[in-house]
């Protein structure tokens, strides 16, 4: 029985990785990553020496061909991104999508497995050290760069549930400056940036604060960014 294990690695701090994926990643045939560089770093860290391959965005029909035929022949693969969870904002989801709609019979018959090695996420880790309520909330993924930008902030505005999205550094001024501008004056936004590394930090309050905030310390404006607007 082959198996597509999508597997959990860290979202800064190369220490939260589970003993389960060490395992996992030392016991496959082949690691498919977002940048083998990265991916590298975490191998060589934990002492793996698995092979791996590049899986990305701009990966031509021809990889992912190469990556269907390794799965039709038996291999059994890892499928990582550069940090946290496979298929979250990465294109891990089209691969399962396609695995499971090629392979359906096998799947079936229990020839084919897809596990998850489930553990770091930057969306969770953000809400664990938020104080926010989550029975329930809405997960934007990576904002749009242009288009639908400004309904999602209307929405994120009208919306009766906490809302959540990743940012990039280079656009969360601008992003800041729109929530301050749609959102009611007294909502909770929580920008979470360079979570579990040597640099973490955590700044809330009222979007106007938040804005100055960042405006004021732009040389804090690094690394991945998860901001929570709150209910």
């Amino acid at each position: 029985m082959s198996t597509l294990y999508i597997v959990a690695t860290p979202i800064g701090n190369l220490e939260d990785i589970t003993i389960r994926a060490i395992k996992t990643l030392n016991a496959v045939d082949l690691v498919l990553c977002e940048d083998t560089r990265v991916t590298k770093k975490l191998l060589d860290r934990h002492n793996i020496h698995t092979p791996t391959l590049s899986y990305h965005n701009r990966s031509t029909p021809a990889r992912v061909e190469q990556i269907m035929a390794m799965i039709k022949e038996g291999k059994t693969l890892a499928l990582v991104s550069d940090a946290g969870t496979p298929g979250i904002s990465d294109p891990g989801s089209e691969l399962v999508r396609r695995a499971r709609v090629e392979f359906a019979e096998r799947i079936e018959n229990g020839e084919l497995r897809i596990e998850a090695i489930p553990g770091p996420s930057a969306l969770t880790a953000a809400i664990s050290i938020a104080g926010i309520p989550t029975t329930d909330f809405t997960f934007l993924g990576f904002m749009p760069h242009k288009k639908g930008r400004e309904t999602l902030f209307k929405e994120m505005a009208a919306s009766e549930c906490t809302t959540i999205f990743y940012e990039s550094p280079h656009r969360i001024l601008k992003t800041l400056a729109a929530l301050t501008k749609y959102l009611d004056s007294e909502k909770r936004v929580i920008v979470c940036r360079e979570l579990t590394k040597v640099f973490e930090e955590l700044v809330s309050g009222k979007p106007e604060e938040v804005k100055n905030y960042f405006e004021a310390h732009k040389d804090k404006i690094r690394g991945e960014i998860v901001v929570i607007v709150a209910k």
